[in-house]
C-alpha cells in the first residue's frame, strides 16, 4: 500500500500524526434520599456532566429508608442508562453508612433536612465530597455540627455543595453582584423578603406504617423533620438577604400561626423583622396557604443611592430610576443544573469548594425565626448559635429505633413554648 502524507508526517515526527481529545474523567457518585428531590438531583449531575463535556457520571450506589423508593429512582436511572446493581441499593435507616464505605468519589444528599447533619458527617469523615440539600438541619444544636463538618472537609479539602440554588441563577447572581459587591445602591438601609405559596402535599397515615415510617413519608409536615416552612422552604428567601447584606441578621422578632393546615405540627404562617447593623430592618414573610396571593423567592432592598428588588426577572435602579445593568453569567439555564455543575468542576481541577458556613448560617437564621414565633420572644444571633434546644426524635432516634412522632394538629403557643 501507498504511504500516505499522515503517515509520513508522523515516522518523521516520531509519533502518529492524528488529532485526540483528552479523556473524559469518570466520577463515581451515589445518592442518599430517593424522594422528589433526590430522583431530580441524580438527573441534575447527569444533566451537568452532558453540560461540561469533559466529565462522565456514573451513579452507583442508592440508598433510602424505604426500598420502594429505592427501587423507584432505580428504575427512572435506568432508563438514563445507568445500571445500578441490586447488591449496591440499601434500605434501612443505617443506609447511609453503607454507602459512605464504598468506593465512591461524591455522594448526594437529599434526605429530610433532620438527617442532613448526621449524613454529612458521616461522609466528610469517609473523605466523600458531597453535595447537600438544602436546609441543612432542624436545630441549633444539628446546625453546630455541620459548622464542625464543614471545618473538617476544609481541612481534608473536599467540596461541599449546597441546594441553595438561587445562588446559581445568572439573574439573582447578577442582582448580587451590583448591590453587595459593586454597592450600586449604596449602604443599605432597609427592605422586605417573601416565600407565600400554596401548602404543600400530606399523606395520610397508612396502616402499618411505625412512627417513624409516617414521620419519613410525611415530613414537610413536621418541625422534627423540616425544621417548618420557615426552615425547609423559606430558606432560599432567607439566603439571599444574607447573601446581599454579607452577613446573618443579628437578631429577630417573629409571628406566626396556624389558620387551616390539619396535618402535622407546623404553622402555615409567619412574618419577621429582622435586625441588622446599623439599625437596619428587613420585614420577612413566608406562608403555605391555598389560593392566596403567590409571591416567592423575591425581595426588595432600599439603598441610600438607589433601589434593588431580587427575583427571577430582578432589577436595580438608582435614585432616578434609571435601571442599572449587571454582569452576565456563562452558566447553564437550569441552575438545578448548574450547582452541580460547580461541584463537578471543583472535583476535576481539585479545587475544593465549601459552602457549609453559608448554607448553615442561612439556615441558622431561619431556625431563629421560629424559634421567636414558636415562643413569641426576640431571639439574637448569638443566643440561637449557643442553644441547647433540639427537636424530637433527633436522627439518631431513627437508626436506634426509639421513633414517636408527635400528634398532628398540635402547634406551639407563644408565651407558653
Amino acid at each position: 500500500m501507498a504511504t500516505t502524507r499522515r503517515e509520513l508526517l508522523g515516522g518523521a515526527l516520531g509519533a502518529p500524526f492524528v488529532r485526540t481529545r483528552p479523556a473524559r474523567k469518570t466520577i463515581k457518585a451515589a445518592l442518599i434520599g430517593c424522594g422528589g428531590r433526590g430522583n431530580g438531583a441524580a438527573n441534575d449531575i447527569l444533566q451537568a456532566a452532558k453540560h461540561l463535556g469533559t466529565v462522565e457520571v456514573r451513579l452507583e450506589a442508592l440508598a433510602d429508608a424505604y426500598p420502594d423508593r429505592v427501587e423507584n429512582v432505580r428504575k427512572m436511572l435506568s432508563k438514563l442508562g445507568q445500571e445500578i446493581p441490586a447488591a449496591r441499593c440499601f434500605s434501612g435507616f443505617d443506609a447511609y453508612r453503607k454507602v459512605c464505605a464504598l468506593d465512591v468519589d461524591v455522594v448526594l444528599m437529599a434526605t429530610a433536612p433532620v438527617f442532613r447533619p448526621l449524613h454529612v458527617a458521616a461522609a466528610v469523615a469517609a473523605g466523600k465530597h458531597v453535595f447537600m440539600e438544602k436546609p441543612v438541619a432542624v436545630d441549633a444544636p444539628g446546625c453546630r455540627k455541620m459548622y464542625e463538618a464543614g471545618e473538617e472537609a476544609a481541612r481534608k479539602k473536599l467540596t461541599l455543595v449546597s441546594g441553595l440554588c438561587l445562588r446559581h441563577a445568572a439573574g439573582y447572581a447578577a442582582t448580587r453582584k451590583l448591590v453587595a459587591e459593586d454597592r450600586a445602591i449604596g449602604p443599605i438601609r432597609g427592605g422586605a423578603i417573601w416565600y407565600l405559596t400554596g401548602r404543600l402535599w400530606s399523606r395520610p397515615r397508612q396502616g402499618g406504617w411505625s412512627d417513624a415510617e409516617y414521620l419519613v413519608r410525611n415530613w414537610v409536615n413536621f418541625t422534627c423533620m423540616s425544621g417548618d416552612h420557615v426552615v425547609e422552604q423559606y430558606v432560599h428567601t432567607l439566603d439571599q438577604l444574607i447573601w446581599h447584606l454579607g452577613g446573618p441578621p443579628e437578631a429577630v422578632i417573629a409571628l406566626g400561626g396556624r389558620a387551616r393546615r390539619q396535618t402535622g405540627d407546623q404553622y402555615d404562617f409567619f412574618a419577621m423583622d429582622y435586625e441588622f447593623p446599623g439599625r437596619v430592618h428587613v420585614l420577612g414573610m413566608c406562608r403555605q396557604i391555598n389560593d392566596c396571593v403567590s409571591k416567592a423567592n423575591t425581595g426588595e432592598l432600599w439603598g441610600e443611592k438607589g433601589f434593588c428588588a431580587f427575583g427571577a426577572g430582578g432589577t436595580v435602579t438608582d435614585r432616578d430610576g434609571k435601571r442599572l445593568e449587571g454582569p452576565k453569567f456563562p452558566w447553564h439555564g437550569n441552575m438545578y443544573v448548574q450547582e452541580h455543575a460547580v461541584l463537578l468542576d471543583s472535583i476535576l481541577h481539585g479545587k475544593a469548594v465549601n459552602d457549609t458556613k453559608a448554607v448553615t448560617d442561612s439556615t441558622l437564621a431561619a431556625v431563629m425565626s421560629r424559634v421567636s414565633a414558636y415562643t413569641g420572644k426576640r431571639v439574637t444571633w448569638e443566643e440561637i448559635k449557643k442553644s441547647p434546644e433540639a427537636c424530637r426524635p433527633a436522627p439518631e432516634d431513627f437508626e436506634q429505633g426509639e421513633v414517636k412522632a408527635p400528634p398532628d394538629d398540635v402547634i406551639p403557643l407563644p408565651g407558653k413554648a
